[in-house]
């Protein structure tokens, strides 16, 4: 059976899940649209562990696409592409990753905590209507799910007000750079306008921060260093504040609404979880696991290799289908069935390997304390719709663009 994988469709942006297990069980491993495409958990897994896979190939596809569509100079955006972790290969990413990682920490992250709960419960208490038992409308992705991460970056940046304004245009419009094939002429323009302008008020704080450190990131970032005494430059030091809104905002905010979105559809499962408010974090766990915001990733084979049985030679892309992998039947009982109670572990949500994404606790993290804060909140969460739109300025992203509900405000 030949199954036609279009991701570009109306109608796989709906729901890409009957289309992934029809490639899955068909053609596993298959070539189209001048890649192959990978939906089996096993292979998707075994790629992104391999090394000998280059996970370079966006950089090289902005300058291939830029020469062909746009005279703009864009040396600026192919460095924050070569220089940004999730495009290196080692021995860069090595040396990036064992810097940054030395910031991005498991108790650095739980600090934060008190944090992520007081931004996401002021959002939260805004939502809320005055008074138990009334009711008041609320868009869960306008209203929480959008401001939450880049509040949280913001913070833990401790970027100044007039800058924090810009933030989440900025960040949106260079996140278009995951995705070159879909730039043209004047989205190279814009793009090479904001990052020269995201990067120069970036420098502007990391040169005050040099001068006066304080605990924020961009000043541990500062601090950060080897055994060999080697530092982040400032340009790199910049990128990694900007990959962080960059990788951080649009997945987060995807994540929320996605989990909001199964619990709505779900209400036995959300019932369960109001009845054992213990469970947030393998329901946000699950979550990533049955719809997760990073649905497809790209690498790059540097030599012939086997994958699945199938021989793919050098130089070609591969397309990693982590939406796919993560509902695969060899892995995960149930896997179409939204679960709170399971104990998903080896969903692919946030990459694996050297790749794996360095914000993912992070995202975690407020998932959980914005369901944490919506459940103290409120009595009952209702959808007010049926139908549900689906962004479309990204076909690597699954999020939606709005999730309107009514809360009823708890006593």
């Amino acid at each position: 059976m030949r199954v036609r994988f279009n991701p570009f469709s109306a109608e796989f942006r709906r729901d890409p899940y009957p289309q992934y297990r029809q490639l899955r069980e068909n053609q596993p491993v298959h070539r189209t649209l001048g890649m192959w495409v990978l939906t089996r958990h096993a292979d998707v897994q075994a790629v992104l562990r391999d090394r000998t896979f280059s996970a370079g190939l966006i950089p090289q596809l902005v300058a291939k696409q830029a020469d062909r569509v746009s005279g703009e100079n864009v040396a600026r955006i192919e460095r924050l592409g070569r220089k940004s972790l999730v495009f290196t290969d080692n021995p860069d990413h090595a040396r990036l990753r064992g810097l940054v990682n030395r910031v991005f920490t498991g108790p650095a992250v739980a600090a934060l905590r008190p944090l992520v709960h007081e931004i996401a419960d002021r959002l939260t208490e805004k939502a809320c209507a005055e008074g138990a038992g009334t009711f008041k409308d609320m868009d869960v992705i306008a209203d929480l799910a959008a401001p939450l991460p880049v509040t949280v970056l913001c913070e833990w940046m401790a970027l100044p007000a007039g800058l924090r304004e810009q933030v989440a245009g900025w960040t949106h419009d260079i996140r278009f750079l995951l995705e070159p094939g879909l730039m043209r002429g004047d989205d190279f323009t814009h793009v090479c306008e904001v990052v020269e302008n995201f990067v120069a008020a970036l420098e502007e704080v990391v040169d005050e921060r040099r001068n006066e450190p304080g605990e924020d990131l961009i000043s541990r970032l500062l601090a950060a260093e080897t055994g060999g005494g080697d530092r982040l430059s400032d340009e790199e030091l910049v990128f990694v504040c900007i990959m962080c809104f960059v990788a951080g905002n649009e997945t987060t905010k995807s994540l929320i609404g996605n989990m909001m979105l199964a619990l709505l559809r779900n209400p036995e499962q959300f019932a369960l979880l109001r009845a054992k408010p213990g469970l947030v974090e393998s329901t946000v766990d699950e979550a990533l696991r049955y719809d997760c915001p990073l649905q497809l990733t790209k690498r790059l084979t540097t030599q012939e290799v086997e994958v699945g049985g199938t021989r793919i030679p050098e130089g070609e892309q591969v397309l990693l289908c982590m939406g796919a992998a993560n509902r695969d039947f060899d892995v995960f009982e149930r896997p179409d069935e939204f679960d709170i109670t399971r104990a998903p572990k080896g969903h692919l949500a946030f990459g694996y390997g050297m790749h794996g994404c360095l914000g993912g606790m992070l995202a975690e993290l407020q998932a959980e304390m914005a369901l944490e804060c919506l459940l103290r909140r409120t009595e009952s969460i209702e959808p007010l719709i049926d139908e549900y739109e689906w962004q479309d300025h990204s076909f690597i992203v699954r999020g939606l663009r709005s999730l309107p509900v009514a809360l009823r405000s708890a006593a």
